[in-house]
């Protein structure tokens, strides 16, 4: 059985995007951190090392780092392994400019949404997230995978 919940955030960049989560509560440096050839974290000392973020949304807390991100998310929108979204706890300048100028020179972007902490801190990796133009977040989970994660939050 699918459950469905609604988080509402604050699109920093509006759009629609729709996929699987993948959170990390540690900030991620993009520079050095991201492979915009393959859309891989390769931050050896990220807990996200080795996996891939392309087309899944993103939850991060915030970016680590300069200005840099935004060059890497630019190429990596362009070379199509951007994440679909990314989800943060605040404003963060770096990926809502690499947004923005995606669209003015590739016309494609991805929503950027803010969420407070507590609603940050409820993001599951796995669960199937769809982001509206006005930041609502539309949570699916099944309630086999909700009964197991709360299991495994007991246990």
């Amino acid at each position: 059985m699918e459950r469905v919940s609604v988080i509402t955030g604050r699109a920093i960049v509006a759009g629609e995007a729709e996929g699987e989560a993948l959170v990390t509560h540690d900030a991620l440096s993009f520079w050095g951190g991201y492979d915009f050839k393959t859309g891989e974290i390769i931050d050896r000392h990220h807990p996200l090392a080795g996996v891939r973020a392309a087309g899944r949304v993103l939850a991060v807390p915030f970016s680590k780092g300069s200005s840099t991100t935004t060059a890497v998310l630019l190429e990596a929108v362009r070379a199509g392994t951007a994440p679909a979204a990314i989800i943060t706890t605040g404003t963060d300048s770096f990926f809502a400019l690499a947004s923005i100028v995606a669209e003015l020179m590739y016309g494609r972007s991805f929503p950027v949404v803010a969420l407070d902490a507590g609603d940050f801190a409820s993001l599951q990796t796995g669960e199937r997230l769809l982001i509206t133009r006005s930041g609502e977040i539309r949570r699916e989970t099944t309630t086999e995978n909700a009964d197991s994660r709360r299991r495994n939050s007991t246990e």
